[in-house]
């Protein structure tokens, strides 16, 4: 089955509206003032009180302090680590001498070269986006035909389009963000909508 996240979760109804539709894994955008999106580790702890437990909480960080990452993970707050900075093999090395909750390293793909860096990548996932992350644009799909490990792809995710993706290029898992937003804001309906037809078109392509 295909594995879903939503990420940027920033209030309180947003834990609600994740915790009614009940995908894989909630993204929490973690000390990067630049984007909207943006929440403190105190902010994450106490929303991930709120959480569902079988709902994975996951850090998205931009080249944070792998002291700040390691200590959200020890206390339980977030339970994998999603790197969309330029983090290299040193860092992701040394954060697994410190932690065991899987690492997922983002990728922006612009050609087949950000493939082949990502293939080589030591982090558990890899996940695949357009530019910088939280574009709400995709990228060129035919370029993931050459790549040989399994993927969270992001990037221009929606409901209406969601189906097609799963169908045709088959990731291990996919996120979305502004695809389930409305005015800058997550929308209930289109996450319930999203998860929906991940599940959905999942038993349809299901041997």
């Amino acid at each position: 089955m295909t594995k879903i996240k939503i990420c940027g979760l920033s209030r309180p109804q947003d834990i609600d509206y994740v915790n009614e539709a009940a995908p894989d894994f909630c993204g929490f955008i973690i000390g990067v003032p630049g984007s909207r999106r943006n929440v403190s580790p105190e902010t994450v702890r106490a929303l991930r009180k709120e959480l569902n437990p079988k709902i994975c909480p996951v850090g998205v960080f931009v080249n944070a302090d792998p002291k700040d990452i390691v200590s959200l993970v020890r206390d339980g707050t977030i339970s994998m680590v999603q790197l969309h900075g330029q983090e290299d093999e040193s860092y992701i090395a040394a954060l697994r001498r410190e932690i065991t909750a899987p690492i997922a390293k983002a990728f922006s793909v612009r050609s087949r070269t950000d493939l082949a860096l990502a293939e080589t990548s030591s982090a558990d996932h890899i996940l695949l986006d357009h530019g910088s992350g939280g574009t709400g644009e995709t990228f060129d799909w035919s370029l993931l035909t050459a790549l040989s490990r399994s993927y969270i792809l992001a990037g221009g995710l929606m409901p209406e389009n969601l189906g097609a993706a799963i169908r045709t290029l088959h990731p291990w898992a996919v996120d979305l963000s502004s695809g389930v937003e409305t005015d800058g804001k997550k929308d209930r309906d289109k996450i319930l909508a999203a998860v929906k037809a991940a599940r959905t078109t999942d038993m349809e392509v299901k041997p």
